[in-house]
């Protein structure tokens, strides 16, 4: 996503869509990496949101999975 996802957007999604969100977010962190690499990486702040941004679908999807596993 080009901004920060705000954590109730996460919550509202179901965990095939979180999976999504975080392969789509991977391969830009992919991308930003080999930019950063090769110098042409213009916006070096959002490597830190991209980054940030995995972490909060990965804790959102733990979160769903504990609470599947207690109901």
């Amino acid at each position: 996503m080009k901004q920060k996802q705000r954590l109730s957007d996460l919550t509202a999604m179901s965990k095939d869509q979180l999976q999504d969100e975080l392969l789509k977010l991977k391969k830009e962190q992919f991308n930003l990496r080999f930019q950063k690499a090769t110098g042409q990486l213009e916006n070096t702040g959002r490597i830190k949101e991209v980054r940030r941004d995995i972490a909060r679908i990965k804790t959102t999807a733990a979160a769903k999975l504990a609470e599947a596993g207690k109901a």
